[in-house]
C-alpha cells in the first residue's frame, strides 16, 4: 500500500507542474496576440491621423494645423508620442506620422510605425 501512495502523489505532483506548463505557454501566447493588436492598432490610427492630417494641410493655409490636426484624430495614449512631419509641393501636400508602439512587457521595445498620406493642394 506504500507503493501506491507514493505513485498517486507523484501523479498529482506530474499533473500540477505539467499544468503550470501549460498555462505558462497560454499566458505567452495570449500576450503574443495582444501585442500584435496593440502594433496593428498603432498602425491604424497612425494612418488615420496621416490622412487627417493632409486633408488639412491641404486646404489654403492650414498647413500650420496638421500637426494637431493628427494628434486629434488619435488615440490619447498613443497620440503623446507621435511625431508628424509636413512635406508641401507644388502641386500636393504629404503628411507623416510616426507613433511609437506600446510594449505590453517593459522590457521589450517594438519600435515604431510611420503612415503617410498625400493630398492635393487647393
Amino acid at each position: 500500500m506504500v507503493t501506491r501512495r507514493r505513485s498517486g502523489s507523484r501523479q498529482r505532483g506530474q499533473a500540477a507542474i505539467e499544468y503550470v506548463g501549460v498555462l505558462t505557454l497560454l499566458l505567452v501566447v495570449a500576450l503574443a496576440v495582444a501585442q500584435l493588436g496593440i502594433a496593428v492598432y498603432a498602425a491604424q490610427q497612425a494612418g488615420t491621423a496621416a490622412r487627417a492630417a493632409a486633408r488639412v494641410a491641404s486646404t489654403e493655409d492650414q498647413q500650420g494645423r496638421a500637426g494637431a490636426v493628427a494628434r486629434a484624430s488619435m488615440s490619447s495614449w498613443l497620440a503623446d508620442g507621435a511625431t508628424v512631419s509636413t512635406g508641401a509641393g507644388a502641386e500636393s501636400v504629404t503628411v507623416t506620422v510616426r507613433v511609437s508602439i506600446p510594449a505590453l512587457l517593459p522590457m521589450f521595445s517594438f519600435g515604431s510605425v510611420e503612415k503617410s498620406a498625400t493630398m492635393p493642394s487647393d
